[in-house]
């Protein structure tokens, strides 16, 4: 079937409440009806609402996150990193692949923190819940997902302390459903600009994890030698945890080299749940 995951954020927390439980009880791997009643849904409900969501059932989605297959996937990702290294891939054609286009803030305009920059910003439904979206006439430049529309806005006010901030959702809303196509796995259909601002490492490690494709993962030290900075690792993972353009920078694909998650800026179970819809998408290919 083909999968609608634009769901309501009241199904998207029925979905999280799922995920933590099938985590928490993998071993004993608990039934479509335990489950279920976990969520007070019925079977059929839950079935369906999960099927819409991801596009597999709850016991696939449970079979592509376990520790286990995300060992593979680093095993996977160290050789697509020896070669990356040794051929000198470039992020210029990475980025020509993913139709991205990205302006750096420079030196002057960063001291200024955003003096005479209009942010245009709105809310809309992700597969992952609700998320704050916000542009500049010169590409994206914040992307957050949202618990809390306040705190949502203290961080994009912090980070961009001088800006205008006008709420607009024409103005922002190709942006924004450009960005969902691509969280649904399909084709880009327009280059989306992104502004980024921050220290050359920042920088960096931003621009490396766009090399990262969708369905692979990669540790904080794999990530640290993509981004040329192998004796850094500590202060790469610092760069991933400041991420302020969640999904289109995919901090959520780093994770510890044990196979765990880790955390997550948005909450561990969005990051699981992120995961989890990459691989499902790899499954329907």
């Amino acid at each position: 079937m083909t999968p609608d995951r634009t769901v309501p954020s009241t199904n998207y927390a029925r979905i999280e409440r799922a995920i933590a439980y099938l985590l928490t009880r993998q071993n004993d791997q608990p039934s479509l009806d335990e489950v279920a009643r976990h969520v007070e849904l019925s079977s059929f409900h839950f079935q369906r609402l999960f099927l819409s969501w991801a596009g597999v059932t709850p016991k696939e989605f449970l079979q592509a996150i376990t520790i286990q297959r995300a060992k593979i996937l680093l095993k996977n990702s160290a050789s697509l990193l020896e070669t990356s290294l040794q051929l000198g891939l470039s992020g210029t054609s990475r980025l020509h692949d993913l139709f991205l286009h990205v302006e750096k803030m420079t030196p002057g305009e960063y001291k200024l923190q955003a003096q005479g920059l209009t942010i245009h910003w709105t809310v809309a439904a992700t597969p992952v819940g609700h998320a704050l979206f916000a542009v500049t006439d010169r590409g994206v430049c914040h992307i957050a997902f949202v618990d809390d529309l306040a705190d949502a806005l203290t961080d994009l006010k912090e980070n961009w302390p001088a800006a205008q901030l006008v709420e607009s959702h024409r103005h922002v809303q190709p942006y924004a459903a450009e960005i969902l196509r691509r969280m649904q796995g399909l084709t880009p259909q327009s280059r989306l600009g992104i502004l980024m601002k921050g220290s050359d490492l920042r920088i960096n490690v931003w621009l490396a994890l766009l090399r990262v494709p969708a369905g692979s993962l990669l540790s904080y030290a794999q990530l640290a030698a993509l981004s040329g900075h192998s004796s850094a690792v500590r202060a790469v993972a610092s760069c991933v945890a400041q991420n302020s353009l969640a999904f289109l920078v995919p901090c959520h694909r780093v994770i510890r080299a044990s196979g765990a998650f880790g955390e997550y800026r948005w909450g561990p179970q969005r990051k699981q749940a992120l995961i989890g819809l990459e691989q499902a998408q790899l499954v329907r290919r």
